[in-house]
């Protein structure tokens, strides 16, 4: 998985607001689990939904959120952003923090970035252990369709501030895939951002990203040999996903 140590200066900026996730977010919680006290994110980042959650209200106050991410530049940046989250530096597939939440999240399209579906199931059990009986799994992912029609687009860029990101989305290769079964559909990212240093100077940073694209069906049923039962699936307009989907919002609950 990615550690994004070029990219996480940029991040925020190339993303731009997540006001909508966090609203998303939010009324997932206020469905299904009104009241969450704790909430735990796998993949932070850079803190922005941390930092936008913090304000929601439980039983014994503002929920208590945990952040958990691998990388150091972007748990820096979350330190920041996010000063009341407790944030720790971990695997999202083998953490254990030895205690159980209300709610926990994993948000744009992080799980994508775990190469094998046996990832993907170990972050699911991961999740399972540590929540509570009853409590909310909430996460996103990019469908096989949207990655496989971003792999037959063309590059995109655009200027964020006074610097410009340019970026690829291309199927992998035997040779990157390893030539076996990943579960799944494997996609490069490759993502380029042209840092302006002093008049018309640039500075390249590169970085490669793989995504998984994994197909609704195998997510559910994945869920469900960890306990997990799947409440909804939804794509950005609230209409049931499917794999041509862009984006599919998954909620699902620990069962007792």
């Amino acid at each position: 998985m990615t550690a994004y140590a070029q990219y996480a200066r940029f991040y925020d900026q190339a993303n731009g607001d997540r006001t909508a996730d966090i609203e998303r977010i939010r009324s997932v919680i206020a469905r299904y689990r009104p009241g969450a006290a704790t909430l735990l994110e796998l993949g932070c980042g850079t803190g922005a939904m941390l930092a936008g959650l913090t304000s929601l209200t439980g039983p014994a106050g503002h929920l208590a959120v945990t952040g958990i991410d691998r990388s150091p530049e972007m748990l820096a940046i979350a330190a920041s952003a996010a000063p009341a989250a407790r944030l720790v530096r971990d695997d999202i597939t083998t953490f254990a923090l030895g205690t159980r939440f209300d709610v926990a999240i994993c948000v744009f399209d992080t799980l994508n970035h775990l190469t094998t579906l046996a990832s993907w199931q170990a972050l699911f059990g991961r999740v399972r252990e540590h929540l509570a009986d009853g409590g909310l799994f909430v996460f996103d992912v990019n469908t096989t369709g949207r990655l496989r029609r971003l792999g037959q687009g063309m590059s995109f860029a655009t200027d964020i501030g006074e610097h410009t990101l340019v970026m690829d989305v291309r199927p992998a290769t035997a040779t990157e895939t390893g030539g076996t079964d990943r579960g799944g559909e494997l996609s490069i990212w490759t993502v380029r951002v042209f840092e302006r240093t002093e008049g018309d100077l640039f500075r390249l940073h590169r970085e490669d990203i793989p995504e998984l694209g994994v197909p609704l069906a195998v997510i559910r049923d994945s869920l469900a040999c960890h306990g997990l039962d799947v409440l909804e699936m939804t794509g950005l307009d609230g209409e049931p996903g499917t794999d041509s989907s862009s984006r599919v919002f998954v909620a699902a609950r620990a069962g007792g």
